[in-house]
């Protein structure tokens, strides 16, 4: 028999991000909820579709963030690969960048878009977001130190 090769362990970044993943998912469940009663109150149907237009560009915007890096994290500890990690990671970012200024240009004069209840819809998913991201990694229990070994460091017990 041969033996199998030990499973890479998982940065303990990873249940902490998925669980942001979850909890950003729920939030913006209530805000497209509350964004589309009150869109709908204020503006009609432009105001629904808004308020649900903005909380899905919050949720793309968050999960680009989040998947990057978690798969930039498969990665994480092998000498050859820093760079790849870190181009992940920026890749995201830039993609998000370009996404907003596509969707900005696409959205801009659009009849069915109510600007003031799509402001607010993506405007309330990014600060809830950032309650998400700060509430879940407090309450984690992560430790301080690392759980990589970097390339090179020797183990010294």
């Amino acid at each position: 028999m041969t033996a199998t090769p030990p499973a890479a362990a998982q940065p303990t970044s990873v249940p902490i991000l998925r669980k942001i993943l979850i909890y950003g998912a729920i939030l913006a469940l209530a805000i497209a909820v509350v964004g589309a009663i009150v869109g709908g109150i204020v503006a009609g149907v432009p105001g629904v579709v808004s308020a649900l237009v903005g909380t899905l560009l919050s949720v793309v915007f968050m999960g680009i963030t989040a998947a990057s890096i978690l798969v930039a994290n498969r990665y994480a500890g092998r000498e050859s690969a820093v760079g790849a990690f870190f181009a992940i990671v920026m890749g995201g970012w830039i993609l998000k960048f370009v996404i907003f200024l596509v969707l900005i240009v696409v959205l801009k004069d659009q009849p069915w878009i109510e600007p003031v209840v799509l402001f607010l819809s993506i405007i309330a998913g990014v600060l809830g977001s950032l309650v998400v991201d700060a509430v879940v990694v407090l309450k984690s229990r992560m430790t301080y130190v690392s759980d990589v070994t970097l390339p090179g460091a020797s183990n010294h017990d």
